[in-house]
């Protein structure tokens, strides 16, 4: 009978303090908390003013700022955080900023073994997850260890004020990726989907709240706590073709992460949809439309974010060996992943064409 319930769900055992102003002043009672005395706090270049008054507000349980994150984590970029950790004697790591900045902190925590605070300042998602990733030799890895998994993390919607509305945009689309995915899952549950169809509506109410009064701290935190959800529905479940298809794009050919993941998203929804109804119907619940493909990429688009991969420099001799490369590679996704499915979806994301292409 397919009304019989049939899942398994692990929970994290992640704390969350969210609050605005908590980066300085929920911080350091989190290192105490886990009795770190010696922390490292990690950021990139953008945010790295932001992580100096954390750092300053840890106090003497800081033992230096190191500010050299990158998008997609390059190897020698989490070897060089590694060993600046190993020198300073840390026991602890604080990462502040946004995907780019916790994903180094996580390469810390894999390779030093060391606990992992994460206090994220973009809509990412990435500080509920145990998912790590490496990009080595022009391909990202990707894999799952509990020991990446921040073991705080503290919500500030006051960081994301000064975060400009086109990365607002694409930060939250990115997000709202990861519970898409979820919903189709081969390891989905009640529990995941519930969050997954909340977190997606959260975040599509609030993205455009944030673009009419980017200084409204009520809109940014409901983007947050839309960012919390989504992200925690990937860190219980399995990633599909679309996480996998970005990190190609991102790793291989160096496209920018967010804005990936925001013009991707409605063509590989589209291209699983046949396979997919009952995921495609919550999202399209949760973003009150019909047609849940078009109802994103039209969301995303309004808030000018880009509607193409031609647009963020992909070129069109590259979508070939970007289609090989994805279809090569492993994963569960609910529509079997071949070599010429991806192909046709990317010439539709790469041309910008409506998504309902995609189906047809």
């Amino acid at each position: 009978m397919t009304d019989v319930l049939d899942f398994s769900y692990e929970s994290r055992p992640v704390r969350v303090v969210f609050r605005p102003g908590a980066a300085v002043s929920a911080t350091p009672d989190e290192v105490a908390r886990l009795g770190l005395r010696r922390v490292l706090v990690v950021c990139g270049a953008r945010g790295a003013d932001t992580a100096r008054a954390v750092a300053d507000a840890l106090g003497p349980a800081c033992v230096g700022v190191h500010d050299r994150a990158r998008m997609h984590v390059p190897a020698e970029v989490a070897g060089t955080a590694v060993r600046a950790a190993r020198a300073a004697g840390a026991d602890g790591c604080v990462a502040v900023g946004g995907g780019s900045s916790i994903g180094l902190g996580k390469a810390i925590a894999l390779r030093g073994g060391l606990p992992l605070i994460a206090v994220p300042s973009t809509y990412s998602g990435s500080e509920m997850t145990p998912v790590w990733g490496l990009t080595e030799h022009g391909t990202k890895r990707t894999g799952r260890d509990p020991r990446v998994q921040p073991r705080s993390v503290v919500y500030d919607p006051e960081l994301t004020l000064s975060l400009p509305v086109p990365l607002s945009v694409t930060s939250g689309v990115n997000a709202l990726a990861h519970a898409v995915e979820a919903l189709y899952a081969p390891d989905t549950s009640p529990l995941v989907r519930l969050m997954a169809e909340d977190g997606i509506r959260a975040m599509a109410r609030a993205l455009p709240e944030v673009a009419a009064e980017p200084a409204s701290l009520g809109a940014r935190g409901r983007a947050l706590y839309g960012a919390w959800l989504c992200g925690s529905c990937l860190g219980a479940t399995t990633m599909g073709l679309h996480h996998k298809l970005c990190h190609v794009l991102g790793g291989t050919f160096g496209l920018p992460h967010a804005e990936t993941h925001t013009v991707v998203l409605p063509y590989v929804l589209a291209h699983n949809a046949p396979a997919a109804p009952d995921a495609v119907a919550a999202v399209a619940r949760a973003l009150d439309a019909v047609d849940a493909p078009t109802a994103l990429r039209d969301l995303s688009g309004r808030l000018g974010a880009p509607r193409s991969l031609a647009e963020l420099g992909l070129a069109e001799a590259d979508l070939s060996k970007a289609a090989a490369l994805t279809a090569g590679q492993s994963y569960a996704n609910p529509r079997p992943v071949t070599a010429d499915g991806v192909l046709g979806l990317l010439r539709a994301a790469h041309e910008g064409t409506p998504p309902a292409a995609v189906t047809r």
